[in-house]
């Protein structure tokens, strides 16, 4: 029910307040008194009955409750804030679509290819924010996700964009120019670079060649994102080993090249889902199509 929901002005003065620590600060940007955000506060707490601030003088702390609270208010407000600013620019509702993705693959796959939808869609606006860890639509405020996994989340419906695929072994023409890339004696001495969420790659990658391993190739730089690795081995930092799919534009570029031919078979998939428990809007449908469109032939 409408009326189980408090007033909208509540809501923002105890949201300014959790996010500055103080009823002054929050006041100075609600462009009320102090004493009017804290009677405001105080109002949301005999509300709801649960306390949501400690006071400490001129300084206010969150309970365990008023952070799950904050949170929650925080992701509803800046929906409604967003909404609000697209009608008053004039543009129909549902022509905004907001993802979450994954830095790597929006980076090296998806933004190259999104003049493309611009084109077909020029009144669409898609926005991106990286999210890597699972999270809940209900709480979020987004409307799709793009990510990498084993399959659907609970309660998504969605379609697999492409598969992980085999990862390669990449340099740049000058390292090659200036490394033999031959033999297990070749390689051990290179600087190998891995990504941190898979540090057993390269091992994998020896095994698979049946070669021994060694101490230096596993003291070679590691970063955060396979768009790091990608750029790292561009520089001539090294050898990467990237999934094909995120590494092609770089190779059909000229900026990296194959170091080897034995690959290390995939084992995810990229996955564009959203909620199942709301209907997709005409801008979500017209992407998820398009995006399958883009990903023909990377699926199987």
């Amino acid at each position: 029910m409408r009326n189980a929901i408090p007033n909208i002005g509540l809501l923002m003065a105890f949201e300014a307040s959790a996010r500055h620590g103080n009823f002054s600060r929050a006041a100075n940007e609600l462009a009320l008194t102090a004493s009017a955000v804290s009677r405001h506060v105080a109002a949301l707490e005999d509300r709801l009955g649960v306390p949501l601030f400690v006071r400490h003088k001129r300084r206010v702390m969150l309970t365990d409750a008023g952070k799950r609270y904050a949170q929650r208010v925080r992701v509803h407000l800046n929906g409604l804030e967003r909404d609000t600013q697209e009608i008053a620019n004039s543009r129909a509702q549902g022509y905004a679509i907001h993802l979450a993705v994954v830095s790597s693959f929006a980076t090296q796959w998806l933004v190259p290819r999104l003049p493309a939808f611009a084109q077909l869609h020029p009144d669409i606006h898609v926005h991106l924010s990286v999210r890597s860890e699972p999270f809940a639509f209900e709480e979020s405020g987004f409307d799709g996700a793009i990510y990498s996994g084993d399959g659907l989340w609970s309660k998504t419906q969605g379609q697999r964009i492409a598969r992980d695929g085999a990862c390669i072994p990449v340099c740049s023409s000058a390292f090659a120019a200036q490394h033999a890339l031959a033999t297990q004696e070749d390689w051990q001495p290179l600087v190998h670079i891995g990504l941190e969420s898979r540090p057993a790659a390269w091992r994998d990658w020896y095994n698979g060649l049946g070669w021994d391993y060694s101490v230096q190739a596993s003291r070679g730089p590691r970063y955060e994102l396979f768009s790091m690795v990608i750029m790292a081995a561009a520089a001539g930092l090294g050898v990467g080993l990237v999934p094909e799919v995120l590494v092609q534009p770089a190779l059909d570029a000229g900026q990296l090249i194959p170091a080897h031919t034995q690959t290390l078979p995939g084992t995810q998939s990229y996955w564009f889902s959203y909620p199942t428990y709301r209907e997709p809007s005409a801008a979500l449908q017209a992407f998820e199509q398009w995006v399958l469109q883009q990903s023909q032939g990377q699926q199987d």
